[in-house]
């Protein structure tokens, strides 16, 4: 009996692409805030930057790590979302919650646009394209001073009628976990399939007839659309978005999470994510006066982890589990042996 209910467990988890690993880890999440000292309001804020930097680093990761795509300017979507949520909330009065589904449909037409044009062709044509939509996008943020109030900044409508950040860390939670299973999902599919034939091999790809120019322009929208809805939980819960949000060295934070984490894992990004922002958080508390060192960081990291471990977290506890496996089966065939 408790055989036939850990196995039908196990495919529940295999179902929802979930480990008891990662249950366990979102069950702490859950309790977290509730834990010393995480209860305090600032840690709970770093909290919730961190786990909103997991959710980008999974929508990063599924463009970078499957079509080998990098997108340079992914927080331009992020900010153009934010952008959309907050403008629509205040001119026509819908919810936040609303804004923000729309910023998110906003910025996959935007990210579908820009991928019809540029992944067509090959190399680092769509990442340079990209990184200078975002350019374009704060030039436009900064001198449209009557619909964006410029440097300024626009005030956003806070999501919940409430000063307690509770409300907003579960909410976060729960996009990431959807991210997550959307994008599990999919490359767990014969689409997913698709994805990583591309990204290993394009020529081989299109010889067994993939479309590659379908393939990658559809998960590049699936991933800025998941930007622009990020971006509207971002512009809701700071309460203020100014043209800084579309800066391209936010682009590169993501980009240095999902590449610790492991790249086309999804999870390790997630994973890497709060660390990660709570390490960059203390360093610019006790580091203010050497503004700029976190990119040098950021630098060392990626170095760190092109040269000693490209797989990231995620390789290493791959390398772990196998190791495991590999050292019960000889462990145990010693035992029956003696």
């Amino acid at each position: 009996m408790r055989t036939k209910l850990i196995d039908f467990l196990d495919r529940v988890l295999d179902r929802l692409c979930m480990t008891p690993a990662a249950v366990s880890g979102l069950v702490l999440l859950l309790f977290l805030p509730y834990i010393p000292p995480f209860n305090q309001d600032y840690l709970l804020r770093w909290l919730i930057a961190g786990i909103l930097m997991a959710a980008q680093a999974i929508a990063f990761d599924f463009t970078a790590g499957f079509i080998n795509i990098v997108n340079f300017g992914f927080y331009a979507f992020v900010g153009f979302g934010g952008y959309v949520s907050v403008l629509l909330v205040q001119h026509l009065g819908i919810h936040p919650l609303v804004g923000m589904f729309a910023a998110g449909f906003a910025a996959s037409i935007l990210g579908f646009m820009l991928g019809l044009l540029t992944l067509r062709l090959r190399g680092i044509f769509a990442a340079v394209v990209a990184w200078f939509l975002g350019l374009a996008l704060m030039g436009l943020a900064t001198q449209m001073v009557w619909l964006t109030r410029g440097v300024l900044g626009l005030r956003a409508q806070q999501m919940f009628d409430t000063t307690s950040n509770l409300p907003y860390y579960y909410m976060i939670i729960g996009m990431m976990v959807i991210i997550y299973l959307v994008t599990k999902w999919i490359v767990r599919s014969d689409i997913g399939l698709a994805f990583r034939a591309i990204g290993q091999n394009m020529d081989a790809a299109k010889t067994s007839g993939i479309n590659p120019v379908f393939y990658r322009v559809s998960n590049f929208t699936i991933s800025c659309a998941f930007a622009g809805w990020l971006g509207g939980f971002y512009a809701h819960f700071y309460g203020i978005l100014t043209p800084d949000a579309l800066l391209t060295s936010k682009t590169i934070e993501v980009l240095v999470v999902a590449y610790i984490g492991g790249r086309a894992s999804l999870w390790g990004g997630a994973v890497a994510a709060i660390p990660f922002v709570f390490a960059m958080e203390l360093i610019r508390s006790y580091f203010s006066n050497l503004p700029g060192i976190n990119l040098i960081i950021y630098g060392i990291f990626l170095i760190l982890v092109m040269f000693y471990h490209p797989g990231g977290l995620a390789g290493i506890y791959e390398e772990y589990v196998a190791g495991s496996k590999i050292w019960f089966l000889c462990g145990s065939r010693d035992t029956s042996d003696f």
